[in-house]
């Protein structure tokens, strides 16, 4: 047999040393078990927590406003609480407060919002920024505590009546004004107006500066910015915010509870005198699922407006 490169023949190899001879090698390793793929809950048992949640804390209690709202005073299942209550000049009336009070503050809400965002946003002046992260946290009020404020000021025996007082010397000021309608619009606008703003001032900070600055330059003038520049950039933010206004003012409780406005009653005024005051349930539960009908239809015209405007 020849013998290896480097070795002479008759020559035992050394350890080490090839020899012509296959070497046996280690012994292979244990093959490694194969990974344990984890079993992938089914999306539909993830969403069934949530779901029994949201059922027994809103849907079922809203299950039996809606089945009471069929059943009368007298038993079994009947359109008759309906028919009683739609007939009533009580509920036209709310109904036609509720809406033209809504409909009233959102377009006040829409008007002031536009000008103070309009100042804040392309007026410079100190402060400016702090004003702007002011409507941030304005948005965390409750309604009362803003009507309260104006009751401060504007109340039978606020600080304007006071100075009116004591400068004249009358018996009694002049304004009166907060227990009327007029004095439920100013509170919703003044309190709802900042929800308008926030979308505005987001569109605002979008807006590209060089279209002002060439508009500008060719001799347009200020009004003719904001109508031809300004406020087609904003018009998604305006229908955004106002259509939420308008949701909100629908059911807005606390302002026309805190107002002493007597002679306003809207749709959630009417349910609380239906439940508390005279204990007619199943009427009080007619007017509450007509202004959830309202709403949830006004909310899903507001989810439609901002998903087009990027909101």
């Amino acid at each position: 047999m020849p013998s290896a490169p480097g070795i002479a023949p008759g020559t035992a190899a050394l350890p080490g040393q090839y020899s012509g001879d296959v070497l046996p090698g280690p012994p292979a390793p244990p093959a490694a078990p194969a990974p344990r793929v984890p079993r992938r809950v089914p999306a539909s048992l993830w969403a069934l927590p949530p779901v029994v949640a949201l059922a027994l804390a809103f849907l079922y209690p809203l299950a039996l406003v809606v089945q009471q709202s069929f059943t009368p005073d007298e038993g079994g299942t009947s359109l008759a609480p309906y028919t009683e209550v739609f007939a009533s000049e009580s509920f036209r009336s709310a109904l036609t407060t509720t809406v033209w009070l809504a409909v009233g503050s959102t377009v006040g809400c829409l008007v002031l919002g536009f000008v103070l965002s309009l100042v804040i946003a392309f007026v410079p002046f100190p402060g400016a920024r702090a004003v702007a992260r002011f409507i941030d946290v304005f948005l965390s009020f409750p309604s009362f505590l803003i009507t309260l404020a104006l009751l401060f000021v504007y109340g039978t025996v606020g600080m304007a009546n006071g100075i009116w007082t004591g400068v004249t010397g009358a018996a009694d000021g002049p304004f009166h004004f907060l227990t009327t309608p007029w004095g439920v619009l100013l509170a919703e606008i003044t309190y709802f107006t900042p929800f308008v703003m926030r979308p505005l001032l987001a569109a605002f900070s979008q807006l590209d500066t060089a279209q002002l600055e060439v508009a500008s330059s060719l001799g347009a003038g200020p009004v003719r910015i904001v109508r031809r520049v300004i406020l087609p950039e904003a018009l998604p933010a305006l229908a955004a915010g106002g259509s939420l206004v308008l949701v909100m003012c629908l059911n807005e409780f606390g302002i026309v509870l805190f107002t002493g406005a007597k002679g306003v009653t809207t749709l959630p005024m009417l349910v609380y005198s239906k439940a508390i005051l005279e204990s007619d349930y199943p009427a009080a539960c007619v007017v509450a699922v007509v202004n959830i009908v309202i709403s949830v239809g006004l909310y899903g015209v507001y989810r439609v407006v901002s998903r087009r405007a990027g909101a």
